[in-house]
């Protein structure tokens, strides 16, 4: 599906609909809210469909006026508009109608929706097979994710699936300010990164697990990672215990949360190991704190999945990280991404 061709991607379903999943760029324009499309079904099935359809064009009609005065108002004679809902029909079709009756070249999404969400599925399960990826791994802390941020500031193809996935990966990985998108929507932002990337150089991605938070990483995706080369970053421990703390600076001003996600881990070193972590974080312990957390959970969970999950990590390039600041990153990246270009080449 080529939506780049189009000057606006319009969605007229409603705001749940949209919300929980729409085409990346698209602009939100229902035809009917959520409170009058249950209106509409409701008397649909209650009534008639006579009397639903009435009172739905009412509206229908009444919501695109409105779009038209605010959203499309400065809009020339040249725009070309691209318009879905849920299947390619009525909803669509009547914005589509009127947007053409006016005298734009509007046109609608063929199966709306429903096959764009086909698409998504079929392509991401075949773009991995294409790319060629290299794999960031190193225990937590060691600054994959800034490793990553600085390779894509040299010019290499970057894949952040935690960005995407609004998710640092970890129990302690929910963003302070980012609610996960949905598992649809997750889908669809990973397939737009996915069509952008060039099949010719290679792309730097994070070893991530199977789940990043309550998301799942499409199969053929983890497959092709777990099958690539290697980069494992080496850090001293104070250097991650100085990157673990601005990473998660949002926990040490809110230990509430903290403790919340800590109460997680129950199951899996008991209530008297989490209770001293907790101890340490009342008097404010944080270097400590976070000492023990990479010693006692994530170290030992890093070993036991990483060599298991990636054929080639034994092989892997070894990077060191000589500090947290930007100017570490930026001479890792530096002596990854020249290799990584002329081995492409």
């Amino acid at each position: 599906m080529n939506f780049r061709q189009f000057d606006t991607i319009i969605d007229v379903r409603s705001p749940a609909e949209f919300a929980e999943d729409h085409i990346p760029g698209a602009i939100s324009a229902p035809v009917l809210d959520d409170a009058e499309r249950a209106e509409v079904g409701t008397l649909y099935k209650q009534v008639s469909p006579f009397d639903a359809k009435k009172l739905g064009a009412a509206l229908l009609a009444k919501n695109v006026a409105r779009h038209v005065d605010s959203l499309f108002r400065d809009k020339d004679k040249s725009w070309r508009p691209l318009v879905y809902c849920w299947r390619g029909g009525k909803r669509s079709g009547a914005m589509a109608h009127i947007l053409r009756e006016i005298g734009w070249r509007a046109e609608t999404l063929e199966g709306g929706y429903k096959a764009y969400r086909r698409w998504v599925v079929g392509e991401l399960e075949t773009i991995p097979e294409k790319l060629e990826f290299r794999v960031i791994h190193g225990p937590t802390g060691s600054g994959k994710s800034r490793l990553l941020g600085a390779l894509q500031a040299a010019g290499a193809q970057v894949l952040d699936l935690e960005a995407l996935a609004a998710h640092r990966g970890s129990v302690l990985g929910n963003l302070p300010d980012r609610a996960q998108p949905s598992q649809k929507m997750f889908e669809s932002l990973l397939l737009n990164q996915l069509s952008l990337l060039k099949t010719s150089t290679p792309v730097f991605v994070e070893g991530e697990s199977k789940k990043i938070g309550q998301l799942q990483v499409p199969e053929a995706l983890i497959a092709r990672m777990r099958a690539s080369p290697c980069i494992l970053l080496e850090a001293a421990l104070e250097t991650r215990v100085d990157l673990l703390l601005d990473e998660y600076r949002h926990f040490l001003e809110e230990r509430a949360l903290l403790e919340k996600q800590l109460d997680c881990l129950v199951a899996l070193h008991g209530r008297e190991r989490i209770a001293e972590w907790k101890a340490l974080a009342a008097r404010s312990a944080w270097r400590e704190l976070v000492t023990r957390l990479l010693a006692e959970h994530y170290d030992p969970a890093y070993r036991r999945s990483s060599h298991r999950n990636f054929a080639q990590l034994s092989d892997a390039e070894k990077v060191s990280i000589a500090g947290a600041d930007e100017a570490a990153f930026a001479r890792a990246a530096r002596s990854l991404f020249p290799r990584a270009a002329l081995a492409a080449a």
